[in-house]
């Protein structure tokens, strides 16, 4: 069953004290019971599968890399060997990619310096363990940026990326309250149950910003929201379709006002990917400098998923990175039971333009410069029993996240390290919510 998270309001701080429940927690419940608007997100639905399934225990074909050429320990790279087991596992259309215990090496001097890409449905990566002595991939090399005047261009080492485009599908001709799970569209014409869509509004009308700031006032050096408007961009599974009324499996995470353009479109993604008991290792050893250059911000980046369902990353260490994991343009993602280590670095664990992204059991011990948190117009995110050291801060990096739950979480108020430029501010929008907050 899903878990029943917490929920709140912009920028409200909200918690419960001696066995006290919340009024606002009430009210909430109240609203569900009767059916009527909520006052706050419902977060409940975050994560894999929306919390209803556990993570599970693949038991499809396994492609051990060591039987494509890599050799634990053996001082010789190992990346062609990875990409060989990779390729394998795809063109079967499923597979485990087993890593057995000892150090696998995956980008050396003589290696070229592109990263490993991984695009298929049903793909897991699994190792022995995250600890000393069992499964480590370390990056020997950073990676170049694409654009050296752009310090965030530098790629991510793994990259399991969904493929595809979004195709406009149809307007939304109905409004709808937060919380609301069906939609009124113009035509349901090639929209059937399970299919992954998009709900999407961008639009700088003034009532609709004004709306949107909750009474707070929009600093004219904020030119992204003022010239490009709000942006929201919620994924959703279908459950059904009835006439021109479309049915969501998840709850509509935003007030929907019809007259502002809100679009359907078709999410071009993989589900079922799982990374897994594996720790990612980089060679970044140096006091970081926020922004200096490429290598700071960005030469040992791990792990990026982008365009995934209800897919996972559990169990793992990432050691000396300047950039842990990404979790971009996806829904119900899990990142769960993971640890930061070594030399601080750029950032942690983020959720990107993602929905209902759950990560949760988290130790940064490391101090990144943006601990686990969230950017972009990312929605629906929770954070649940993430442990953050005193001298970072949770990121909130601008580009309009929305709707976040930081539950049960453990430090991470450190002053200037949300992030964000200023162009792209506010730091985060509507319902921001601190609950059971020990900082």
């Amino acid at each position: 069953m899903r878990t029943k998270l917490l929920t709140g309001a912009l920028f409200v701080v909200l918690c419960c004290i001696n066995a006290q429940e919340s009024q606002i927690w009430q009210a909430f419940v109240d609203a569900k019971e009767n059916g009527k608007e909520l006052p706050l997100p419902d977060f409940s639905y975050a994560g894999y599968q929306c919390g209803e399934k556990a993570i599970p225990d693949i038991e499809a074909k396994v492609f051990n890399v060591t039987d494509f050429g890599a050799v634990p320990n053996d001082k010789l790279s190992d990346k062609e060997a990875i990409r060989k087991a990779i390729n394998a596992a795809v063109k079967n259309g499923s597979g485990v990619i087993y890593f057995p215990a000892g150090r696998f090496l995956v980008n050396e001097k003589t290696d070229d310096d592109k990263p490993i890409i991984i695009k298929g449905k049903n793909i897991v990566f699994r190792g022995a363990g995250p600890n000393e002595g069992e499964t480590e991939l370390y990056m020997s090399e950073h990676l170049p940026p694409k654009d050296p005047a752009k310090l965030w261009t530098t790629p991510y080492m793994f990259q399991f990326i969904g493929g595809g485009k979004e195709v406009k599908l149809t307007d939304v001709t109905g409004s709808c309250s937060m919380g609301d799970f069906a939609l009124k569209v113009k035509s349901t014409a090639g929209i059937e149950a399970g299919n992954w869509v998009v709900l999407r509004v961008k639009n700088n009308a003034p009532d609709l910003i004004e709306s949107e700031m909750c009474g707070c006032q929009v600093d004219d050096k904020w030119t992204s929201i003022l010239n490009k408007g709000i942006y929201v961009n919620e994924y959703h599974q279908v459950e059904k379709v009835k006439g021109k009324t479309i049915f969501f499996k998840e709850p509509i995470l935003r007030k929907v006002n019809h007259k502002h353009n809100w679009e359907l479109l078709s999410y071009a993604n993989y589900e079922e990917v799982g990374v897994e008991s594996i720790c990612f290792s980089g060679n970044w050893h140096d006091k970081f400098v926020h922004h200096k250059d490429c290598l700071h911000d960005g030469g040992y980046s791990l792990l990026k998923f982008q365009r995934l369902a209800n897919s996972w990353v559990q169990n793992c260490r990432f050691h000396n990175v300047n950039r842990a994991v990404n979790v971009v343009l996806s829904a119900n993602v899990s990142v769960l039971n993971c640890t930061v280590t070594g030399t601080p670095g750029h950032s942690s664990i983020s959720s990107n333009a993602s929905s209902r992204v759950l990560i949760g059991k988290i130790n940064d011990s490391s101090s990144q410069w943006h601990a686990p948190g969230v950017t972009s117009a990312t929605i629906g995110t929770v954070l649940w029993r993430v442990k953050y050291n005193e001298d970072t801060s949770f990121e909130t990096h601008a580009s309009q996240p929305r709707a976040t739950l930081f539950d049960c979480v453990e430090g991470g108020f450190f002053l200037g390290r949300g992030g964000g430029a200023r162009h792209n501010l506010p730091n985060h929008m509507e319902y921001l919510v601190l609950w059971n907050l020990k900082s």
